[in-house]
């Protein structure tokens, strides 16, 4: 498939009825296991990458954030969103210039966070946040094919939370040209529902902050359009380990084998 027929692919999901769910692999072999299972797209997840090469969130260059998410665009034919973080500088040609290399590549797809990385502003400004997004999206208008970017306003998730700030931003990023908005942190039901009732661009949930994730229906209620996983998936694989590990320390037996999954079966979810 190519680029271009995955770029319009991953528009399609967005503007199809009902709601999907974007897994986030951590490397090739857990992106063709997805892909495998039958999932419709993909999304890399910035923590989950960082934590693959023995690093924490936030501390990959642009350079090896883009090889990784390259390595598993390059790896599928599903239509692959790469967590971009800030897009890796302050100034809107920075995320530009992100967005661009971005789509060469092979991505159809990145988001753009509004953290600053600075712990004393942790966010940017709401007017110099949206002329990013601004760049980030003129740029993406100039590829050639459907390239979905998606603005995340990040202030649920510092001090003095604000759903109406949350909503203020995200119909900014909107005005701006973002194709889908995200807001990591929202606090229940009610929150998501006014958030998707605020704008009108498809709208991404994230899973995976204990008490702040709900069911796929209670979702598709709610208005939302993508659900992403961010580390989820990740740490539940990191946790068989850690368990089998522990398992091994602690008894001396290795239970675990009978609990996982055959090698055969992985290879063949993995069309290998």
């Amino acid at each position: 498939m190519t680029q271009k027929e995955k770029g319009e692919r991953f528009l399609a999901l967005h503007q199809e009825p009902g709601v999907f769910v974007i897994p986030n692999p951590w490397d090739v072999g857990s992106a063709k296991i997805l892909d495998g299972l039958g999932f419709k797209a993909l999304a890399t997840s910035s923590a989950a990458s960082a934590m693959t090469l023995g690093q924490k969130d936030g501390t990959l260059s642009r350079e090896q954030a883009i090889a990784h998410a390259r390595a598993i665009a390059n790896a599928t034919n599903l239509p692959v969103s790469a967590d971009l973080e800030n897009g890796f500088g302050d100034a809107p040609e920075t995320v530009a210039e992100t967005v661009r290399l971005a789509a060469e590549a092979g991505l159809v797809g990145c988001t753009v966070e509004d953290s600053t990385g600075n712990a004393d502003k942790p966010i940017y400004d709401l007017k110099f946040s949206t002329q990013r997004i601004a760049a980030g999206a003129q740029m993406a208008r100039r590829l050639g094919f459907p390239f979905m970017l998606t603005a995340r306003a990040h202030n649920l998730l510092y001090a003095n939370p604000s759903v109406e700030e949350t909503i203020q931003r995200l119909r900014a990023y909107e005005q701006a040209g973002a194709d889908v908005l995200f807001a990591p942190g929202l606090p229940d039901l009610a929150a998501v529902r006014a958030v998707c009732g605020a704008v009108t661009k498809p709208f991404n949930f994230m899973v995976g902050l204990k008490g702040k994730s709900f069911s796929v229906p209670e979702l598709t209620d709610a208005g939302v359009k993508r659900i992403s996983l961010a580390t989820s998936l990740y740490r539940a694989a990191m946790n068989g380990l850690v368990e089998a590990a522990r398992e091994m320390i602690e008894s001396g037996s290795f239970g675990f084998v009978e609990r996982s999954v055959m090698t055969a079966d992985l290879l063949k979810l993995m069309n290998l």
